[in-house]
Order: C-alpha cells, then sequence, then structure tokens
C-alpha cells in the first residue's frame, strides 16, 4: 500500500506567537493541513496493519523515505521495526531483487537522522518565525513572518551578494579591436593588453596605428588539449545542467525527474553520486537504450567499443548510484519532461565515450609596433560530443590560415569604450550549486529553500535580487541576532545529523545542543524584541504595499488595483483603491497565496496575478472573468447534461471559476464532483 508522501507532521499545541516553544509531537497530516488528501492512506494502511503478520518497508531508501516508512510502522501498525526492501530504480527486477534480499532491520541510522532533521527545522523555524513576527506585530505592525536553519544562511549569501552590486562603482575601459581580412576571409583581433583603465594610453596607441592598412602575422600559437567525457548526474549537477540547457528552475527539474522515476525510466534521482557501478549491467541498459530511435546509433556505437568504462566523479551517495536511464521504454510524456529525460540519457551514453580533442590557435599580428591577437578554436576530435549531441555548448571559431611573416590587410582600428560590469547575481542554479559548496541544506531541499525565500518576499526574480525587506531582515538579524545568519553553526548541525546516520552520536544529544542554543539566542532577541520590530517595520509596510498592488485601475485610471480583505467574509479579492468613488472588483481564488506579475495578459491585455498553491507550480493567470482565455474551446462540452459518475444524482453542468470554465455536478453544495474541460 502506497504512503503518498509524509502522513505525519511535527505540530504542538500551544498556539500564538509566544516562544521560545519545543513541545512537539508527531500528528496526522489532515489534522494539520487543510485539505489533506492523506487520510484515506492512512486509514487503509492502519486497517491492513491489524491484519498482517509481517511488515516490510519499500519507501524511498533515503533519510526522508525512513522516516516516511517508520512513522507508518510505529504509529499506524504499531511495529518496532520492519523489514527493508533497498533499491535505486522501480524496475521489475530490481524491486523482485529488494524483496528477495530485504534486511531484516529498518535503517535506523536513517531513520533517526531523518526525524532529528525534522524536529530541528520545525525548532528552528517556529521559533524565529514566532520572534521576527512578534517583533513587528510588538511595533504596532503585522506580518507573518519566518526564516528557517537553512533559510537564513542561503539569505545571508544572496544578501551579501546584493549589497556588493550595490556597492560596486563601474569604471570605465577601453580597448583596441582589429577588424582584418586575409585569404578573402574576415578576421577580428583585439589589442594584447584587452582593457585600457588609463584612457590617455589608448587614445595614445590608437593614433598611433588606426590608419594603418596592413599588418603582419608575427607568431601563430597552437595547442591542443584533451576534453574528458562528463561525470554523470547527480541531483545538483542535473539541475544544474537543466537550468543551463532549458530554463527549467531546479525545483522543477526534480519535479521531472521524480517523475521520470516513478514511471520506472531512470534511477533514483535523490542523489549526490557522480558514480556508476558495472553491476548495473551497463551492456544490458544500452541494449534496451538502442530500442529507441533517437539512441539507436549512439548504442549501438558504444556496445561495439567493448570495455563500458563509465568517467566516474569524485561525489559519492552511501544508498544510491549516479542518475542514470533504465532502458524502459517511455509512454508518452509531456514536452520538458521528455527534455530532462533526453538530458539524462545522452549524459549517461556519453560519460562511456572517448575524450575529445580541441585546438585554441592565437595569431598575433604586429601594427607599428603594437601587438593584436586573434583567438580561434575548433573541435579535432569530437569523441563524447557524439554522444551528448545538443547539449555540447563550446565555441566553435575557426581563423583562416596564416604563416608568420604574412602579411593581413586591415580594413579598420576601432576605439570602444565600456565599463566594469557588477558581481552577477544568483540564479536558481547557481545558489543550490554554491549551497552544496558550503554543506548547506540537502540535495533534496537546496530548490525549495530558494523557492521559499522567494514566495516570502526575500529575493524576487530569476536573477535573485533581495528585496528592501530581504535586505532588511539579514541586517536586522545580522545586528541583534547573527547566530542566526551564521552558516557555519547551519554546517555544524548538518554534520551532527550525518553523525546520527552512522551512529556516532544521538537524535537526544543533537537536539539538547539545539535547544540550549536556541534558548540562549531567544533570550536576546526577546530583550529588543521591540528594537527590532521598529526597525523591520518600514520595509514591511512597503513590502505589504508592493505585494498588495496590481496596478493601474482599467476602469476609472486613477486609483490602483489591490487584493484586499473582506472584513466581513474574510476573502479576498481585487478592488480600486479608489472605493466607493470607482467600484470595480474582481474575484480571487481563496486558500493560497496571490502576488502581483509583471506580465499582461496577451489575449484581453488586462493585469495578471500570480497564483501559488503548495507543492504546485505557480500560474499566472488573467484576473478577468470574462476574458475568451478562460472560455472553453466549444460552447457545450460533450459531457454536459451526463449523470454524475460521483453521486449518481445530479447532471453535469458547465461553471466558470477564476481559473476558467469546467465541469461540475448540479447538486453542489452536496457533491463536489469537479471535471477540468480538455482544450
Amino acid at each position: 500500500v502506497g504512503a503518498v508522501g509524509h502522513l505525519f507532521s511535527l505540530a504542538t499545541e500551544k498556539k500564538g506567537f509566544d516562544y521560545p516553544i519545543f513541545d512537539i509531537d508527531w500528528k496526522p497530516l489532515h489534522l494539520i493541513q487543510k485539505g489533506s488528501f492523506v487520510k484515506d492512506y492512512i486509514n487503509a494502511i492502519e486497517m491492513l496493519g491489524k491484519k498482517a503478520t509481517e511488515f516490510t518497508l519499500a519507501c524511498d531508501f533515503d533519510i526522508e523515505g525512513e522516516l516516511i516508512g517508520w512513522n507508518a510502522l510505529r504509529f499506524l501498525c504499531k511495529q518496532k521495526d520492519g523489514n527493508r526492501m533497498k533499491f535505486s530504480t522501480l524496475t521489475k527486477p530490481d524491486l523482485v531483487d529488494a524483496y528477495e534480499n530485504k534486511a531484516p532491520s529498518i535503517d535506523w541510522g536513517q531513520a533517526l537522522a531523518g526525524e532529528t532533521r525534522h524536529k530541528l527545522d520545525w525548532f528552528y523555524g517556529i521559533n524565529l518565525s514566532r520572534a521576527l513576527t512578534k517583533s513587528v506585530k510588538t511595533a504596532g505592525s503585522f506580518k507573518i513572518m519566518s526564516i528557517g536553519r537553512v533559510q537564513g544562511p542561503a539569505l545571508k549569501l544572496l544578501v551579501e551578494k546584493e549589497k556588493e552590486i550595490m556597492a560596486f562603482v563601474p569604471q570605465p575601459y577601453w580597448q583596441l579591436q582589429m577588424l582584418a581580412e586575409i585569404h578573402k576571409q574576415k578576421v577580428e583581433a583585439w589589442h594584447i593588453k584587452d582593457k585600457f583603465f588609463d584612457k590617455g594610453e589608448a587614445e595614445k596607441i590608437f593614433e598611433k596605428v588606426k590608419k594603418e592598412k596592413s599588418a603582419l602575422v608575427k607568431e601563430v600559437k597552437k595547442s591542443q588539449h584533451e576534453q574528458p567525457p562528463p561525470f554523470p548526474f547527480d541531483l545538483t549537477t542535473l539541475q544544474t545542467e537543466s537550468y543551463a540547457q532549458f530554463g527549467i528552475n531546479p525545483k522543477e527539474t526534480l519535479e521531472h525527474a521524480q517523475q521520470l522515476y516513478l514511471a520506472g525510466l531512470i534511477s533514483y534521482p535523490r542523489t549526490s553520486s557522480q558514480q556508476l557501478d558495472p553491476k548495473l549491467g551497463f551492456k544490458n541498459i544500452l541494449t534496451h537504450l538502442s530500442k529507441q530511435k533517437e539512441f539507436g546509433e549512439l548504442c549501438e556505437k558504444l556496445l561495439k567499443q567493448g570495455k563500458l568504462l563509465p568517467r566516474n566523479g569524485p561525489k559519492t551517495d552511501p544508498a544510491h548510484p549516479a542518475i542514470y536511464p533504465t532502458g524502459t521504454i517511455p509512454e508518452e510524456l509531456k514536452p520538458r519532461t521528455r527534455k530532462v529525460y533526453e538530458l539524462i540519457v545522452r549524459r549517461f551514453l556519453a560519460t562511456f565515450g572517448q575524450a575529445a580533442v580541441r585546438e585554441s590557435i592565437n595569431v598575433s599580428l604586429l601594427v607599428k609596433e603594437e601587438i593584436f591577437v586573434a583567438s580561434g578554436k575548433r573541435t579535432i576530435e569530437p569523441g563524447w560530443h557524439v554522444y551528448y549531441g545538443p547539449f555540447v555548448k563550446y565555441e566553435e571559431k575557426e581563423l583562416p590560415a596564416m604563416k608568420e611573416g604574412e602579411k593581413v590587410v586591415v580594413e579598420k582600428i576601432n576605439k570602444l569604450e565600456d565599463q566594469t560590469k557588477p558581481p552577477k547575481r544568483f540564479t536558481p542554479s547557481s545558489i543550490i550549486k554554491e549551497l552544496e559548496k558550503r554543506n548547506l541544506g540537502t540535495k533534496a531541499t537546496r530548490a525549495e529553500i530558494v523557492d521559499t525565500l522567494s514566495e516570502r518576499g526575500y529575493v524576487t526574480g530569476q536573477q535573485l535580487q533581495a528585496t528592501k525587506f530581504g535586505l532588511e531582515t539579514a541586517t536586522v538579524l545580522g545586528k541583534y541576532s547573527p547566530r542566526i545568519m551564521d552558516e557555519n553553526l547551519t554546517r555544524h548541525f548538518e554534520k551532527e545529523m550525518e553523525g546520527i546516520r552512522q551512529k556516532k552520536t544521538t537524535e537526544e544529544n543533537v537536539l539538547s545542543e539545539a535547544k540550549l542554543f536556541l534558548i540562549k539566542i531567544l533570550k536576546k532577541f526577546k530583550e529588543q524584541e521591540k528594537k527590532i520590530g521598529e526597525e523591520l517595520l518600514g520595509a514591511v509596510r512597503e513590502t505589504q504595499e508592493i505585494e498588495s498592488t496590481i496596478g493601474l485601475c482599467p476602469v476609472c485610471k486613477k486609483g490602483n488595483l489591490k487584493i484586499l480583505l473582506n472584513r466581513k467574509t474574510r476573502k479576498k479579492f481585487i478592488g480600486c483603491e479608489k472605493y466607493p468613488d470607482c467600484q470595480t472588483t474582481y474575484p480571487l481564488p481563496q486558500g493560497v497565496l496571490v502576488k502581483p506579475s509583471e506580465d499582461k495578459c496577451t489575449v484581453c491585455t488586462s493585469a495578471m496575478v500570480l497564483i501559488i498553491r503548495k507543492g504546485k507550480k505557480p500560474q499566472t493567470v488573467c484576473i478577468n472573468p470574462e476574458c475568451v482565455s478562460k472560455k472553453s474551446e466549444y460552447n457545450k462540452p460533450e459531457r454536459v447534461g451526463v449523470e454524475c459518475p460521483q453521486c449518481k444524482e445530479g447532471k453535469i453542468v458547465l461553471k466558470r471559476g477564476f481559473y476558467g470554465e469546467f465541469l461540475a455536478c448540479d447538486k453542489y453544495p452536496k457533491c463536489k464532483h469537479t471535471e477540468s474541460i480538455k482544450k
């Protein structure tokens, strides 16, 4: 029976904003999260557990999977232990082998490390969030604020980068560019000094060479170097490569990889390993992959080369190998999921390829004793590039053949002016790489951390720009409670949890240390609570203003449309700030996070909002309920008028909601059956 992820979550009976608080228990998820669908699964496991005589845990083999299974065993099946299956793919042979060779006990190191991580994150999250929220409340405003054990150091990284950019003073520089021709082919060369920060020096040389019509080939330097095949994918490198190739952010990449894993098409994606063991059966995988048209020739080529040795990387994982395709032929995949699948397959093939050989060439051109350099690069032997195909991103810039002593026709010499650029902001891809480098968070949670910072208004955009709210929060915490933002402390607890997994320390020791630390810093925080709140207040109010403003009202053209709360019904809606003079309103979905979007509807040009629902991809939706984009393709979908399949009493009717038209039972609210309309 399936567990559909975590069935239990940590919770406390103590509501409000008092802190510190450490009294927590595991509770069924549906009692904590409204609308959770786990109740039926909990009931099913509980019922079957009463009748069963043997219990086998077959969740993902990592600390989260172990914890999910352990909670089901102890709370629902009333068992102290159970058998354990270990596998890295959901293919039939692997599952049969895992069942036949199951361990007699669960992995207690993983289970206890998983529970410790959840409790540690809860202790940090609830206490620091309550402290921040209460400080703002004490100062006379209200905003639910939050910061977590890993979010703090991650925010600090982004804020430090933003401060670097803000403090950056651009410097002007000049470059000298030569446009030339030889053997009827164009050549571009740059002065050997590259950037001149002294304008006078650049102008002096420019005046010296600008009228010259020929240059002498002084030296031709060629060098070749081998490019070894890439390492197999671990999760982080898959996420960064997917972002580089397709612009798919790390969180979405993991979602696609998880779908591929559940379909039995790839191995377990949440791995830190860059190593593939020959025991996986490379020949068998390639033979199966060869049946897929787009990979057939490439697989045949590898199978003919004899010994199959992948170029393994340095990173390892105690539980799983690097990500690899199983060879199972996929059924229909969504376009973006297919892209991630092809990337994984081609990376797997490329690891078995030969080294590629690249050539670099630098030609020195002499003009009036000034040297200009033309550079080129090309691939001599493609090697593994053949297998990686469209994902090879190396510049091919060939130069015409030139010999020392030859003359080159100079068409023009330009003096170009530019400025130095500020440091680049982190992207969703580069920040998870940086977090991994600093050992902050886990392979499975890093992308989620970045998303959380964005959802809470600390950063904005694909180039993760710290907002004023993020800057102020990090500055205030750094001033009054710097240890919250200290990555060394976060890294220390990561090592401690690894120690639990390896049975070198205990859950009790780690949690006791964390409690003592939190009590100490929260005591200091409470002493400065009002000051902290007052310093945060300006940023909070500005953020609330930004987060509630949609744009200019299209009706009165005087006020702004704002996200408002109806005090009577407690429902959110969009209304004009010039009410009662302007009574323009638009409905909003409830129980979701709504943020303004800079986009305009391409169909009706109305404003759009970003709808964020937990566990789902954010959706940009037009606010205009009459927009054509919300209407179904057909005036009357075929299902209209048929019997409701759920209650068997009502009829299916066409309805319209915030997201557009849909089908529903006419017996609502007695029957809540709905269907989407296929367009």
